[in-house]
């Protein structure tokens, strides 16, 4: 098992999170934050190409071919988390359903939050909405650990432009990092600092960003080696305090 109370900083795993997962003890996160396939490879019409302005990628990772059934993950997430503890998983319009399904009868309540891309992808075809909305699952039980700040500020409504800038990593490029304005917003109300944050599709380690920027502790679990090397150099850039003990477990 880890020994996930004396981590003090982050730990990183390269691995396959449904079997890494099992040496994570009962009840010992706080907060799990995390971005599964969303299975829309079906969906897909491939990129598009135009001569007079630069392709626009509509494609999906390999790693979302393969069909990820959300009752897959209810066993693990109730027995890591603590019973104070919050779950919010990001997802898409075909599965959350699914979600609903497997786990509103498991905790006290079942919610969702909207975050709206104020920067999609444009619709050249002009032929339907903008994909402008993803969907975030929210779980927990009565005596959840809950920052509430301002009535104006506690919507389940969140704005941002995707992924830019600087801030987007060009090699390996994730199709769906997120922003850290957005996984902080989440840390912020759902988590206090020291806490124990878990993202077990960790991708590019946009969630172990934002968790160390806030003073949080981390573990995440990514299986695909080349964005776990990139989650190592990424984490290991911010600065924390010296008496932070940075613990990174590398790939085996």
């Amino acid at each position: 098992m880890l020994d996930v109370e004396n981590i003090k900083d982050y730990k990183l795993f390269n691995a396959d999170c449904f079997c890494k997962m099992k040496e994570i003890p009962d009840s010992s996160i706080d907060l799990i934050l995390c971005d599964p396939p969303y299975n829309l490879a079906n969906y897909s019409t491939g990129n598009m190409n135009f001569s007079w302005r630069a392709e626009i990628n509509n494609d999906v990772a390999k790693w979302d071919e393969k069909v990820l059934e959300p009752a897959e993950l209810v066993n693990e997430f109730k027995r890591v988390i603590k019973p104070n503890g919050n779950i919010f998983i990001f997802t898409s319009y075909n599965l959350i359903g699914k979600y609903h399904d497997a786990f509103d009868s498991e905790f006290d309540t079942f919610q969702f939050m909207v975050w709206h891309k104020t920067n999609p992808i444009p619709n050249i075809r002009k032929s339907s909405f903008l994909n402008s909305c993803e969907l975030i699952v929210c779980l927990w039980n009565k005596g959840h650990t809950w920052n509430f700040t301002k009535q104006n500020e506690m919507h389940n409504f969140i704005e941002s432009p995707i992924c830019m800038g600087s801030e987007r990593l060009k090699e390996p490029k994730h199709p769906t990092q997120k922003p850290v304005k957005i996984l902080e917003h989440i840390i912020n109300i759902a988590s206090n600092k020291g806490d124990m944050v878990l993202d077990m599709f960790m991708g590019v380690g946009s969630t172990g960003v934002a968790a160390l920027n806030l003073e949080r502790r981390f573990i995440g679990i990514e299986l695909d080696k080349e964005y776990y090397n990139a989650s190592v150099k990424r984490l290991a850039g911010i600065n924390q305090p010296i008496s932070v003990e940075r613990e990174i477990q590398y790939a085996y």
